[in-house]
C-alpha cells in the first residue's frame, strides 16, 4: 500500500524459520515420549539424574533450568510412576538424593533411543560437515545469550 512502510516476509526471519524447525522437532519427540507415558520435562530430569546416578532435587532444577516448585511437581510425577526415588540426606533433611529406581534405570535407554531416533530423522538431510557447522553455530548461540536452561517443553 502506498506510504506504508516495507514489512519482511516471515521467511526472511531466521528466528521464524528456526521456530518452526524446532516445534516439528520438538513436538515429534514429545508425542514419542508420550508413548511411553512420559513427557518431555520428566525425560530432561531422567537424563540429568542418570550421568551421577544421585543428585540433589534442587541441583536437578538448576541444572534443567525450572525452578524447585515446578521441578518438585516433575519429580512427583517421577516418582508415582516408580521411575525415582526421593531419599533424605542424613546430615541435613531439607536436601533430598534422587536416584533413578531400577524401572527408571531401564526406562531411559529406550528414552534415549527415541531421543537419537527423532535426531536421526530430523537431520539425516544434513551431512556430517553440515552437522557440525549447525551444532557449533547453536553452541555459539547458547554461549552468545548465555542460554543455559534445558528445554522442556
Amino acid at each position: 500500500m502506498p506510504g506504508q512502510s516495507a514489512v519482511s516476509s516471515l521467511e526472511t526471519h531466521l528466528g521464524y524459520r528456526l521456530r518452526r524447525v524446532s516445534n516439528q522437532i520438538s513436538g515429534t519427540f514429545a508425542l514419542a515420549l508420550q508413548a511411553e507415558g512420559v513427557s518431555v520435562a520428566e525425560w530432561v530430569a531422567l537424563r540429568l539424574i542418570w550421568d551421577p546416578k544421585r543428585m540433589a532435587s534442587s541441583q536437578v532444577a538448576e541444572a534443567a533450568g525450572l525452578t524447585r516448585g515446578a521441578m518438585s511437581k516433575v519429580l512427583e510425577k517421577l516418582e508415582s510412576k516408580t521411575l525415582v526415588v526421593r531419599t533424605p540426606d542424613s546430615l541435613d533433611s531439607r536436601v533430598q538424593w534422587l536416584s533413578l529406581t531400577r524401572k527408571g534405570v531401564g526406562l531411559l535407554p529406550r528414552l534415549a533411543a527415541i531421543a537419537d531416533r527423532n535426531d536421526e530423522h530430523f537431520f539425516a538431510c544434513l551431512d556430517p560437515d553440515e552437522r557440525a557447522i549447525l551444532s557449533g553455530l547453536l553452541e555459539k548461540l547458547t554461549d552468545c545469550h548465555q542460554l543455559r536452561g534445558v528445554p522442556v517443553d
